[in-house]
């Protein structure tokens, strides 16, 4: 599997990475063994999570997804060969969120606790904190990284104007960058990444993994009517992508999918990871079958004129 550097940091990454928000949600700790150990084989590298994955579901407070994660590496013996992601400040209690520095170093502890490692390769501010000096987060940062609690932070979720002004202050603090960017971005939803943001993450270097890659699960295809949005617990999010221009996305996956017997998701992913700037996608599985059809997206080469039909299709 060919790795892709990920920005200016030394971590190496397949080119898609696993999404960890369904571990202790629609993947149960048996399933989600399965999909890691399957992700793992095929010669994938990253997993992303974060530590308030999957409190939305009944009877779940935060930190599942670490805690499966966490069994896992210990279970196969296996924290060299995965690139461990995750995140700190969304709501996991009361007082417990944002990006003020003692959060911060309250809550890496828990998050290091919970994966049963010493140290986490990719640490990211999950949303802006405006009521934090951006500098006061970096420098919390700082104080991990010198306590070897983590390698290297990111962030989620900015504008090109927030990242913009947390790269200057790192410049002119002498504090550590952000050195990789998590936005949301798919064939369905392009115009808050492309242009500004894409364009700053190229000039300064910073990596860029994607969420909600797959458009939470329109891109595969499944969904293409609302009589579909049941057949999954996600299903009510795509409702707003049955649209004219939703269809036409989903017209030209089916082409481009079927001149290369692939399924829609895939080119999809492929398509993701053929864009300027983007290194990995990101994306979940909840079962093996999922992630042999991730790992068969890395395989697959668009042509110009595939790029340039989907391009057409989900123009802005």
């Amino acid at each position: 599997m060919p790795l892709r550097r990920l920005g200016r940091t030394d971590l190496s990454i397949a080119p898609i990475v696993l999404g960890g928000n369904v571990f202790g949600w629609t993947a149960d700790k048996k399933a989600s063994f399965a999909v890691l150990d399957r992700f793992l084989d095929a010669g994938l590298n990253a997993i992303d999570t974060a530590d308030v994955y999957s409190s939305w579901a009944p009877g779940n407070s935060g930190g599942e997804s670490e805690t499966i994660m966490g069994e896992w590496m210990k279970a196969r013996g296996n924290r060299n060969r995965v690139i461990v992601i995750t995140k700190v400040g969304s709501p996991m209690g009361k007082g417990k969120e944002g990006l003020k520095a003692p959060y911060i170093a309250e809550a890496v502890e828990a998050s290091l606790k919970r994966l049963g490692i010493d140290v986490i390769d990719l640490y990211l501010s999950h949303w802006p904190d405006m009521a934090t000096p951006i500098e006061e987060t970096l420098g919390a940062y700082q104080r991990l990284i010198q306590q070897g609690k983590i390698r290297w932070c990111g962030a989620s979720n900015l504008s090109a104007k927030l990242l913009e002004a947390a790269l200057q202050a790192s410049k002119t603090k002498n504090l550590p960058r952000y050195e990789v960017l998590q936005p949301e971005y798919n064939l369905a939803d392009r115009h808050e990444f492309e242009g500004g943001l894409a364009d700053l993450c190229e000039r300064e270097q910073v990596g860029v993994i994607t969420y909600f890659s797959l458009a939470k699960g329109f891109l595969s295809g499944k969904y293409r009517s609302e009589a579909d949005l049941s057949k999954s617990a996600r299903g009510e999010g795509v409702k707003a992508y049955l649209n004219p221009r939703g269809f036409r996305i989903l017209d030209a996956l089916d082409a481009v999918a079927a001149r290369h017997k692939a399924t829609p998701a895939e080119v999809a992913l492929a398509w993701a990871m053929a864009r300027p700037g983007v290194t990995a996608p990101i994306a979940s599985a909840t079962s093996i079958e999922q992630v042999d059809s991730l790992a068969r997206s890395t395989e697959l080469k668009l042509t110009a004129a595939d790029m340039e039909a989907l391009n057409a299709a989900s123009a802005p």
